[in-house]
């Protein structure tokens, strides 16, 4: 990782880039050239780069949502943290077939349940502090993270045809009913009372992509899941009104088709995507390294890692100076305001 992304990069973040990479290998696009990375070895750095940071000092393990000490959020363990990096695992061993990615696909999702930010009837819960050893848990839901757990547990049953894994992919699928109402998704958390910031307007964009590949890789889910689908993306295409030239898609879908008049990148991803969901049947599926994979594994990809250490300046004798300098400033202004007051 580059360190002028040090302050805005976290282990969530990340993993984006690599799902998307993995998204690239599993439907055959073509590498790139030449000594380029490839698309299966791009997602397979990510994943050698972030079990490192597995995080076994504070509540027994799991990912923390930062990255660096300084930025907010390093304290917080998160689901979508872990959730990313259980998805990239599952997905990963699906493809290629080492077991070294199922052994951290299961590590991560016990880790969620045994701490809590996965609960018994498979809810998804934000995140927890670490400082408190993870005993509060933040219990709001998003979309987003029961996504990339279904599909994550899809592939997983996919690679193992394991009815442990069936058993949880049907309790994902039961759980996302909470996003729903008559059959049309909905961000529940903030939705309703208008407070969504531009990330959270993104999320049901992932939901809708996760449903479509848990319904590819497990047919056995299509039955619960089209009728989903088929309502969300009618609703979404119809508020699709907005804007000047009556185009822009808004962020509710359960108004009947009227447009709420939000516009952003998230709500054009989340009816794109919902209504993309639909043609998942007409292509066959994601591919793996032997059912007609051309993506090239590099099991050591981000072996060496990339991360650009954060260095700071040795300190000098005119820095302590200049230090000593400003320290008497502060103290003489303060002096003297306080002289100025009492006076």
């Amino acid at each position: 990782m580059p360190s002028n992304q040090s302050k805005t990069l976290g282990n969530d973040d990340q993993a984006f880039w690599g799902m998307a990479a993995l998204s690239a290998a599993e439907n055959k696009l073509p590498d790139l050239p030449g000594d380029q990375p490839s698309w299966l070895s791009l997602a397979q750095a990510v994943f050698n780069t972030q079990y490192r940071r597995w995080d076994t000092s504070t509540c027994g393990g799991g990912l923390r949502w930062q990255i660096y000490t300084f930025n907010n959020g390093y304290n917080y363990k998160n689901s979508i943290s872990n959730g990313c990096f259980f998805n990239i695992a599952s997905r990963l061993y699906k493809y290629i077939g080492n077991d070294t990615y199922a052994y951290w696909a299961e590590k991560a999702w016990d880790w969620e349940h045994a701490i809590g930010l996965m609960s018994d009837d498979y809810h998804f819960y934000d995140g927890t502090d670490d400082t408190q050893n993870c005993t509060s848990i933040n219990h709001i839901q998003w979309t987003y993270n029961a996504g990339i757990h279904m599909a994550g547990a899809a592939a997983m049953w996919n690679a193992t045809q394991n009815d442990t894994w069936r058993g949880r992919v049907q309790g994902v699928m039961d759980g996302i009913n909470v996003f729903f109402n008559n059959s049309v998704m909905t961000e529940v958390a903030c939705e309703n009372n208008g407070k969504c910031d531009v990330d959270q307007r993104s999320f049901k964009a992932y939901l809708s992509r996760f449903i479509a590949y848990t319904a590819a890789v497990a047919p056995w889910t299509r039955d619960q899941l089209n009728p989903l689908i088929q309502a969300s993306a009618q609703a979404a295409a119809k508020q699709c009104t907005g804007g000047p030239n009556q185009t822009s898609c808004g962020l509710r879908w359960t108004d009947g088709g009227v447009n709420d008049g939000s516009f952003g990148v998230g709500e054009q991803m989340s009816a794109m995507e919902i209504i993309q969901s639909l043609l998942y049947t007409t292509k066959p599926g994601p591919v793996t390294l032997d059912k007609g994979g051309i993506s090239k594994s590099n099991p050591n990809a981000g072996d060496t890692s990339t991360d650009t250490p954060i260095t700071f300046n040795s300190i000098t004798t005119g820095d302590r100076a200049g230090a000593s300098i400003l320290t008497i400033l502060v103290l003489v202004s303060i002096l003297v305001g306080a002289w100025w007051m009492v006076s």
